[in-house]
């Protein structure tokens, strides 16, 4: 991803991943064992919007911790095969709504016990 592919807002509330022309494969008889691929290609903005809601998931065993902030997020994608002369655009970023998403940071390979009082 270009580093100009991720905008954060001042305050680090939002953030818009925006991408063009990511390489992806069309595969219709997918799961068939000898389904065939066609490249394809897509567009996307995604904007999350962290609320003051705070998360934090942690799983010692698996040297796992996420803290960060509840969100929403939207989506807005376009999809073209070129072959076929088909293309797919979702609804606009404005009218996308998602059940679940979260902001923060992930910490992944070591566990920090956390401080104790």
């Amino acid at each position: 991803m270009p580093s100009s592919g991720i905008v954060f807002s001042a305050d680090g509330k939002t953030a818009m991943l925006q991408m063009t022309d990511v390489p992806i494969i069309d595969q219709p008889r997918w799961p068939a064992m000898d389904a065939a691929t066609t490249p394809a290609f897509m567009d996307f903005k995604l904007l999350f919007t962290a609320t003051d809601e705070p998360v934090k998931y942690e799983d010692p065993a698996h040297q796992y911790r996420f803290e960060g902030f509840k969100a929403s997020a939207q989506l807005e994608a376009a999809i073209r095969v070129a072959s076929i002369d088909f293309t797919f655009k979702t609804d606009p970023l404005e009218s996308s709504k998602s059940d679940f998403a979260v902001m923060g940071s992930e910490v992944n390979g070591k566990y920090y016990e956390a401080a104790r009082s």
